[in-house]
């Protein structure tokens, strides 16, 4: 929210899995993965493969089921909280379908 945020959802939970943090800001939707590791490194690390395809359905799910937002940019972020540091938002994280 500092960052200009509007947080829409918090542990969105549907059929196909739960998005930690669902934010708007402007013309963007981001659908953040929130991670707590004991490095910044382990944290961008757990997200893999198979839990960016969850999110990627998740959030298709979470916009159909709200067509206000279809118009808006997806993007997806990772948010790492490691101990004794402040979290970091690591903005367009992955995109869908590359790499």
């Amino acid at each position: 929210m500092c960052r200009g945020y509007r947080i829409l959802a918090r542990r969105q939970r549907c059929p196909v899995g739960e998005i930690d943090i669902v934010a708007r800001r402007s013309g963007v939707l981001a659908i953040i993965e929130v991670k707590a590791r004991p490095t910044h490194t382990q944290a961008m690390e757990a997200v893999t493969r198979r839990q960016q395809d969850r999110l990627v359905r998740a959030a298709q799910w979470y916009v159909a089921s709200r067509p206000a937002l279809a118009t808006l940019a997806l993007r997806f972020d990772v948010m790492s909280v490691t101990p004794w540091r402040p979290p970091r938002h690591l903005t367009d994280a992955w995109r869908p379908g590359l790499g």
